[in-house]
Formats: C-alpha cells, structure tokens, sequence
C-alpha cells in the first residue's frame, strides 16, 4: 500500500534526509521517500495499518521538525497515485501563501526581538538603566528570539537527537548568559534567527523557481463530443478525440493539429523562448501554450503519457535521487556534530582543570567554539546546490532525474551518440542527383517520382516531397515492390525501374556506381539507366556545435554508433567532428561496443549515450549515463534515460555537463569555503583570539555565503 503526507513547512534539507532515513528503517517500510519541492512524504509499506503508520510518521517528524505540520491521504498504488495527488494537491493547501505567513511571522519575530534588544543596548548606555531592567529586556529579546530554538532543543532531547544546531545555539548563549555576556549572548541568537530567516528564503526561492517549472498542467480540456464542445478535466480525454486550443490556452495533451495555424510558446516544455509556428499535420506537444490563431488537435496519447505529465513527475521526483555529496554531507553532520561539542567540552574544562586557568575564559572559549561550528554552511548550501542544478537544467529544457545523475555526468570522459534521431534529423532528403549523360535532373527526378509512386518507404517519399507536384497516379500501372532491391512500374508505356545496385545488376542494366555518401537509388526507363538520385538524412544543424563544445568542456573521446552503411557514417563522422565511428551495427552490437568501451575506460570515469529510438533502449540502460532526446523520442528511451533533452538538439546535452560542472564546482567551492573557514576560527577561539561576534559571521555569514552561491545555480 502506499500513503502520502504533505509536510507543511519543511523546508530544511538535512532534516528532510533525517527524516526519510529514519522512516525508511521501520520494518513495515518498504520505502519512503521526502519531495522537498512539494513537501510531500510518500511511504509504501505493508504489514501495518494506517493508524499506527500515521502515528510513527509523525513522531520521527515531530522528532525533527516540530513545528512541521503533518497532514494525510491514502492513495491507491501505482500510476492512479500519481494522478490523484495532482488533481486534489490543492485541496491541501496553497503553497505560495504558506511560504509567505511563514516568512512574515518569522521577519516579525526577528524585528520584535531586534528592536527590544537595540533598545536595550541604547537605554543602558545613555542612561542610568537599573540592572535589572537591562537584563530584563535583553531576557525578554532572547526569548521572543530564541524561545522556539530552545524549545525545540528540549524536544529534540527528549526524542533522542541531541547534538543539532538547535542544541548548539542554545548551549552556547544559555552558557554565555551563565557567565555574565548578556549583549552578547542575545547578539548570537539574534544573528542565527536572521541567517535561519535568510536560509528559509532561499530554500523557498528555489523551490518557487522549481514549482514555476511544474505550472504547465492545464486544469481543463476543451472537447468535441457528438458535435457539441465540452469542457472536462483532461483525464477524462480519450486516445484519438479532437481538442479545441483557443489563443492563450496551454494544451492539456500531446497531439497532431488537425486544422488551423498559429504560434505556440514552448518555453514551458523545451526552455526555447522563441514561438514556434504549427500547421495541420504537425505535432504538438502539451503544457505549450497558444498564442495567436484556434487549433483543433487530434490526441495521441493519454493525459497520463504526456509530456506536460511526465515532466512534472521527473522534475518532482529529481529532488529524490540524491547525489554522493548529498549523502555524505547527512552523514558528515551526523558525526562531526557531537565531535566538536565533545571537543569544545574539553576545551571549556580542561585548562581550568589541568592548569587552574580561569573559567569565565575557558567556558567563554567553549561557546564561541559551538557557535562557530554549527554546520549549517554544509547541511544546508549542498542539497540546495544540486536543487538548483535540477532547476537550471530544467529552463533550457534538459530534464535530470536526480543530484546523482548531475553529479555522475561530471565524470563522463567519452560521448556516445547514436546516428540517426540525435545527430541527424533522421529525415531523408534529397541531398543529390546524378544523371546519365544526355539527360537532365529533371527528367531523372521525374521519373524516379513516378516509379515510387505507390510505396510507402521513407526514401520513397523523400523523393516524391522533392519532386514537389502532383503525380498522375492514373497513368501508373504494374507496379511491383521488390523487398530490399527497389520498385518497378510502368508509366505511359514506359518500365520504370528505381532501386539499388542489386536491381540494376538482376535486370542487367548498364549504369555507373556512385561512390558518393548516402543512400543511392538507381533509375533505368526501358532498360537505358537515367541517373542517380542520393538520399541523405539530414544533419541537425547543431550536431557539430555540440561535439565541439564537448570537447571544450572536457569530454576526451565522441563515438557515433549507426546501422547505416560504412560511408555514410564515415562522412558524417568527418562533418560533425566525431573522433570514431561504428557503421552497419544491430542494437545488441551496439551495447557490445558499450561494453567495450566501458571496459577500457579510465577509473573513476564515465561513459554517456545519447539517442532517440526504441531500439536506444538497451544502450542508455548500458551506458553509465544514459540521455534522451525526449522532443521525438520514444518512451522506451525516455524511461531508460538519466536525462531528457527536450529539443532534440545535441548541444543541450554540452549545456548539460555545463551545468552538472557548474554545479560540483559550487558544491566543492562551498565545502571548501566553509570548512575552511571554520577551521580558522574554531583555531582562533581555541586560543582565545575570536570573540562571539567574530563566532557569529563564521557560522551565520558563511552560511548565508554558501546559500547564496548554490541559488546562483539557478541563473546559469
């Protein structure tokens, strides 16, 4: 069975991985896992019924975040869980307007104790304040300030998590107030509720940037049933029905447009700010909104198959897939917490002890220490780093499934494209024609037109398109398909043949082997050899951008993998760029040159794929990193995948190891940084060199400073 929670006002990452730890041990458990962009908790278990669930859910929540409110819903298993919790999310609550009452009952609190405490300090030094009155007013600015951190150190401690932040801060400045630094004691307080306050901020910035990505689910669809239009919930929409997209409307499924023209804004969906032009016959994709004329689109999937759905459901979900840094940050804190109050215990005790050295000193030595090592720079500033490299993925259209993806795409040494659908369009074109000498393009085209008249093959097509007027198919007849030679026909008394080498040699035909690139088709009228016409799929115009970014970016080796003949591959190899090439492969072959590949990889480094098909799919499970071409590909390969280009365009996958290097760039800079930091001043006040306020910056002021670093991810 599976249950669902919505955790109203989680906002901390570290407590979240607390708590998805520790729910995930309970033996009923199958697993749990905590959405921080919705605040959701999601447990499947079995064993237990409800009640008692619900009952330990929120004790190790409580346990944690206490003032974290807790709401239910069960839902059914399986892809229904999903839908539900879309259509009735709003009737747990307005997200937007929770965020704010928090943040105002917060800044309100924060200007309370602000004011009383400067008021204090003001009224003491000008006048003749009784004693008294001063420590009354600083009391009454450390509670109004303090008062919910103490008493959530008290409750922390009563559920067996001693050694947080909270614990910290309310050590520290209960001891200082112990030995008479009243000023400063309120000042350490003050200034963590102001840097909590701005961690809140931007935890909830990153989250309403990410949100922001999620707002493409359009709530009704406009229907034609038995000629009338109705307007339902797109759920309800069936594989196949007609839907009306007035201007201004997002569409609510993918489609083809069956009539109308207009400019629809994809930004939304593929991160591209330009309006893209539709006219009938083309595909559109859901959560992309109308602009100018009405369209009437003829659904090819199922609301739950979209793409505006499953983009919600991979960038909802991202947040769960957490990076190693992530995870070892969890276990850091966990360790490193109770370390440095043991060691600032020492530090208070020892020297009074061993040398009779004066305790107001040492004891103040010992909560400067405490402060300085909260490691809220790191718990905090690393989830939000990767958040934001999930988010600036997802604006310029590149979907990650989690931190670990990002932080494994860091690693990847060699890029492994499949040909057809990721470096080409995979349309045929013509690219070229060759005719016999005494004939001209024209009359070769003309003819190869006629003689694929009626056949449904791709090049077929690619060459009656070209030809671009109508065919008197009336003046066909004895047409004949050959399977893997060509077509015969005859065309006002006159045989038509166009085909391959193997069709002009079984009809003993005289005609001259092109040498060139591409697929070659033959054409011969009554027996004489006309010309040549070369078939190409087309090159995305982007292709050799992305492979010449790659390798500015690092990437050491790029092999493109192909059915196609030893030519061709070759050719496009030369045009785009690409190092190495293996032509005329099957997709079991394909995975084999993977595995080679991955076998001959340096240690500690990746290999990527990126392709397209349904027959990709073995290959992106394959790969250590696996990425989509989402716009056109198949499911298949969006659900094997790691990443989903949106576009279809190669050069999103550099601006994807941009941004997964910007992101372990960021995370390293803060570790670093912050560590560093606190190294020096836990030092300085070991010696008695760093003062509370001194305390204050090098736990609040590096943190703000890390924070700030990782939301800047979400402006690359």
């Amino acid at each position: 069975m599976n249950r669902e929670y919505y955790l109203k006002g989680l906002d901390c990452p570290n407590c979240s991985a607390k708590i998805e730890n520790d729910i995930n041990k309970l033996e009923y458990v199958k697993s749990a896992r905590v959405n921080l962009v919705k605040q959701y908790l999601y447990v499947e278990f079995d064993g237990v019924d409800e009640k008692n669930l619900d009952k330990d859910v929120k004790n190790i929540v409580f346990s944690y975040e206490p003032d974290v409110n807790v709401m239910t819903k069960e839902v059914s298993d399986g892809r229904e869980a999903k839908k539900e919790s879309h259509r009735h999310e709003e009737a747990y609550r307005d997200p937007e307007n929770d965020d704010e009452d928090d943040s105002r009952k917060d800044l309100i609190k924060i200007i309370a104790g602000g004011v009383i405490y400067a008021a204090a300090l003001i009224l003491n030094a000008a006048t003749d304040l009784p004693f008294p009155a001063y420590i009354a007013m600083l009391a009454v600015s450390y509670i109004i300030l303090g008062g919910e951190i103490i008493l959530n150190a008290l409750k922390n401690i009563a559920n067996g998590h001693i050694f947080d932040e909270n614990f910290l801060m309310t050590v520290s400045t209960v001891g200082a107030f112990a030995i008479g630094e009243y000023p400063e004691a309120v000042a350490v307080m003050l200034f963590y509720t102001i840097g909590e306050f701005f961690q809140s901020v931007a935890v909830r910035r990153s989250r309403k940037s990410i949100k922001k990505l999620l707002e493409i689910r359009p709530e009704t669809a406009t229907v034609v049933r038995n000629g009338r239009e109705i307007t339902i919930d797109p759920e309800h929409v069936e594989l196949g029905e007609t839907l009306i997209i007035r201007p201004g409307e997002r569409i609510p499924i993918d489609g083809t447009v069956t009539e109308g023209e207009s400019s629809i804004d994809t930004k939304a969906v593929t991160g591209e700010s330009l309006p893209k032009d539709v006219f009938a016959g083309d595909e559109v994709l859901s959560g992309c909104i109308n602009m100018s004329g009405v369209l009437k689109i003829r659904t090819a999937k199922s609301f739950g198959e979209s793409t505006a759905t499953r983009i919600i459901e991979l960038v909802e979900n991202a947040s769960s897939n957490k990076a190693p840094a992530e995870n070892f940050i969890t276990t850091f804190a966990k360790y490193y917490t109770p370390a440095v109050v043991l060691a600032a215990a020492l530090l208070a005790v020892l020297p009074p002890l061993l040398f009779g050295e004066r305790w107001a000193d040492w004891l103040y030595r010992g909560f400067s220490f405490l402060v300085i090592s909260c490691p809220c720079a790191l718990v905090i500033s690393i989830p939000l780093a990767y958040f934001g490299g999930i988010g600036s993925a997802s604006r310029h259209g590149i979907l990650v499934k989690g931190g670990n993806y990002l932080e494994a795409l860091n690693s990847a040494d060699t890029m492994v494209f499949d040909k057809t659908g990721t470096i080409t369009k995979g349309v045929f074109k013509v690219s070229e024609i060759i005719p016999a000498e005494g004939i001209t393009e024209k009359e070769t085209l003309l003819e190869a037109a006629y003689a694929e008249a009626f056949s449904n093959h791709p090049i077929a097509k690619s060459i009656t398109d070209h030809f671009a007027m109508d065919i008197d198919r009336n003046s066909i007849s004895d047409y004949e398909e050959f399977s893997g030679y060509g077509v015969r026909a005859i065309w006002d008394g006159r045989v038509l043949l166009a085909g391959n080498e193997k069709l002009m040699e079984s009809r003993n035909i005289d005609f001259s082997v092109c040498s060139k690139p591409g697929t070659k088709i033959y054409v011969a009228v009554d027996g004489k050899y006309s010309g040549c016409i070369i078939i190409s799929d087309e090159i995305r115009p982007d292709s050799k951008t992305a492979i010449d970014r790659l390798k500015k970016l690092g990437i050491v080796k790029t092999v493109m993998l192909t059915g196609d003949s030893e030519n061709i591959a070759a050719d496009i190899a030369k045009r785009t760029g690409i190092d190495e090439y293996h032509a005329e492969l099957l997709p079991h072959e394909k995975v084999e040159i993977l595995k080679k590949l991955k076998e001959n990889c340096q240690k500690n480094k990746r290999i990527a794929f990126a392709g397209d098909g349904i027959n990709d799919a073995p290959s992106l499970s394959c790969a250590d990193i696996g990425i989509a071409m989402g716009g056109i590909g198949s499911d298949a390969a969006i659900e094997a995948a790691d990443f989903v280009i949106m576009t279809d365009e190669p050069s999103k996958i550099a601006d994807a190891v941009k941004i997964a290097r910007e992101t372990k760039k960021t995370v390293i800079a803060n570790i670093i940084f912050a560590l560093g930091v606190k190294a020096i001043f836990l030092i300085l006040s070991a010696f008695g060199l760093a003062n509370m306020w001194q305390a204050v910056f090098a736990d609040v002021g590096v943190a703000l400073i890390a924070i700030l670093n990782s939301i800047r991810i979400l402006r690359k």
